[in-house]
């Protein structure tokens, strides 16, 4: 009997601690093949187990947090999957998985467990000229993984000089690695590029989920073939893409643990919530939290519980991200009735004077264009509401073509007066840029006027020849992520006043988003409805990520640190 069987193991199996299906049906496996396994030639040796288990906790301390500078202490749930990754071996007495697919909820210790481990392939695994990549979609996120183990070598050659002498340490900017003998550990973004060519005896690949294709996984799988005990090992949380790699990998791992396939090379678990768990059920938590009241908090998954109600896109991150769920992203972003609440009309003199900051979404000349201006709070009350208007163009051609097409009442709101309608079959701009030179200008202060350089070069060159302080946010996450997250915030805390213009409302209905790989989102046009018409929305966004920089700053520099882009 060992630490993980009295720990964690035969605890799950008695259920005494709460699993999953799926994790259950895990360590169900270890224990069958522990009775049954000699038949097929596999063998359990505690003392490789062992061995990677205390080269983790002897030799590696945290780097940072509370706990920075005290040794690393494996929970009971990572204890028993290192027994089991490392202490199994095959027919041929080498280790016997060679493949694995790990999936578990964020914050749960997985960087500062697979690091370590990372180290441990490089260094002790006696393999000759081993080398051992982590790996994930761009080298910064594969960083994640190979930094705990990096900076725990650097330290050791900062105490000792016959450390110092055995690694050589690679510390510039996008060119760290460490080298010991003839062997070498480094960080790589997943592309076909860089693996091509490698030899490498052990792969981590962090965050599979955001992989689109299996041709980086196909690619690395092929260069394990020379080596005597290859490792090639995904961990990752849950994500958007349901048709990629990863639930391809995901599929294959399940059917094994079903008794549907058999792979006694394949490696894996999987922590997320079963089919009819509820997912605001705190005792259901743990299922995708193996580490929760010990590397992840009781009180941060109930303020991430809390936030997850009141908004649409904190319970899609509350699901994929902290409950390990694979969710599509596709649904329909803002509630009518939420967003209905702002819609009290109001008399835009009011807004005479005021600050503003402006977006301008120019799409094809036969589709809908749109001007957003949004005036925060005087300063005296950041708290307080904010006023949009919108103002939103097309050509005539579309009124009378595409109206049954959009689903959309253009004839109506042209009467009514939401839409502009320029005569022809193309958007005039002329109108446009005249209304922002005009009335814009005169009734306004105009702080910065957001544009995406795609479809509006010629109009912005001519805007800010005439002196419009124009500032560039491409439709990408990265510059519309704080304007989405601010127009969400606004709408669901009843603080934006849009004055029930029907083609904003039409937009903001249809809108769907797109989640990046670490939850950041942004409208995307290829999945809303209506054909993708959600110019008014689009610009509203724009607007509002200048004025949630509002004193001049990069946007970079604006989004909190919890929602941090991570590329």
């Amino acid at each position: 009997m060992h630490e993980w069987d009295e720990d964690y193991g035969l605890p799950v199996l008695r259920g005494e601690i709460v699993v999953g299906e799926l994790v259950y049906l895990a360590v169900e496996r270890h224990y069958q093949d522990l009775r049954d396994g000699a038949k097929r030639g596999l063998t359990f040796s505690p003392g490789h187990a062992w061995k990677v288990i205390q080269f983790i906790e002897r030799f590696f301390v945290h780097i940072k947090g509370p706990l920075a500078g005290r040794p690393i202490l494996l929970d009971p749930w990572q204890k028993f999957w290192t027994a089991v990754l490392y202490g199994w071996l095959g027919p041929e007495g080498t280790r016997r998985f060679t493949r694995g697919y790990e999936e578990v909820a964020r914050k749960n210790g997985k960087s500062t467990w697979k690091g370590p481990q990372g180290a441990y392939l490089f260094m002790a695994d006696m393999e000759v000229g081993a080398e051992v990549y982590a790996v994930a979609t761009t080298r910064e996120q594969a960083m994640s993984v190979f930094k705990p183990a990096f900076d725990n070598i650097r330290r050791w050659a900062r105490r000792s000089k016959g450390v110092k002498r055995s690694f050589t340490i690679h510390e510039g900017t996008n060119q760290e690695k460490v080298a010991f003998d003839s062997s070498v550990f480094k960080p790589l973004p997943a592309n076909a590029e860089s693996l091509d060519g490698l030899n490498p005896s052990a792969i981590l690949f962090d965050e599979l989920h955001a992989q689109k294709t299996p041709e980086v996984w196909d690619v690395m799988e092929s260069a394990l073939g020379a080596r005597t005990q290859p490792l090639l090992s995904a961990i990752t949380t849950a994500g958007f893409i349901l048709d990629g790699v990863c639930t391809e990998i995901r599929r294959y791992l399940i059917e094994i643990l079903r008794g549907e396939r058999e792979d006694d090379s394949f490696f894996g678990y999987v922590y997320t919530l079963d089919a009819d768990d509820d997912p605001f059920e705190e005792r259901n938590w743990i299922k995708a939290n193996p580490g929760l009241g010990m590397s992840k908090r009781f009180e941060y998954m109930r303020s991430m519980a809390r936030k997850a109600k009141a908004l649409p896109s904190a319970l899609t991150n509350f699901l994929t991200k902290d409950l390990n769920q694979w969710v599509n992203g596709a649904d329909g972003w803002i509630h009518a009735a939420t967003y209905d609440k702002g819609g009290k009309p109001f008399d835009p003199a009011i807004l005479r004077g005021r600050k503003c900051y402006g977006g301008l979404d120019l799409s094809s000349t036969r589709d809908l264009t749109a001007l957003a201006l949004v005036f925060p709070p005087d300063e005296s009350d950041p708290d307080g509401e904010w006023y949009l208007l919108v103002y939103t163009y097309c050509p005539r051609a579309k009124v009378t073509d595409q109206a049954a097409d959009d689903r959309a009442d253009y004839k109506r709101w042209e009467k009514d007066g939401w839409l502009n309608v320029t005569e022809g079959n193309v958007t005039d701009y002329t109108p446009i840029k005249n209304f922002i030179l005009g009335e814009v200008r005169e009734r306004y202060e105009l702080v910065e006027l957001a544009f995406d350089k795609w479809n509006a070069t010629h109009l912005a060159n001519e805007l800010m020849e005439a002196g419009v302080p124009m500032v560039e946010v491409p439709q990408m996450t990265g510059g519309m992520y704080p304007g989405a997250k601010k127009f969400e915030e606004l709408i669901y805390d009843y603080r934006l006043r849009h004055g029930g213009n029907a083609v904003m409302r039409w937009a903001t209905l249809n809108v769907s988003l797109l989640f990046d790989s670490n939850g950041n989102f942004r409208p995307d046009k290829k999945k809303s409805l209506a054909r993708g018409r959600i110019d008014p929305a689009v610009a509203t966004v724009m607007a509002l990520s200048r004025a949630s920089a509002g004193d001049g700053r990069p946007l970079s520099e604006t989004i909190d640190e919890d929602d941090v882009l991570v590329m």
